[in-house]
């Protein structure tokens, strides 16, 4: 009978030990999924950051190209602004010459 009593007991042990395993093993499953969770929105948090400042980054560029652009466009009409007046001068010149001869 002992040997029945001593093997029930064995069995209630291992039963519980089985069943501390579980529980245990569910805890650091929830503990391990929790860090996870946490580290995925860390990781999304920094790659939004990255990508913000990349589009900041990205925009700055473009308004300083931009602002090049202009700027060279702006100095390309005031040199042929310059040579269509220089071109008219010197027509008016010529003009006034043609002018004088008819006249006179």
């Amino acid at each position: 009978m002992a040997e029945i009593s001593d093997a029930i007991a064995m069995i209630k042990k291992a039963e519980s030990d089985a069943e501390q395993l579980i529980v245990d093993s569910q805890s650091q499953s929830k503990e391990l999924i929790d860090e996870s969770n946490i580290k995925a929105e860390e990781i999304i948090l920094e790659a939004k950051k990255s990508a913000e400042e990349e589009v900041k980054n990205t925009v700055f560029d473009a308004e300083d190209k931009a602002k090049k652009e202009a700027e060279s466009i702006a100095k390309q009409s005031d040199e042929d602004v310059k040579s269509l007046k220089d071109k008219a001068m010197a027509n008016v010149d010529e003009a006034a010459s043609t002018i004088v001869k008819n006249i006179l």
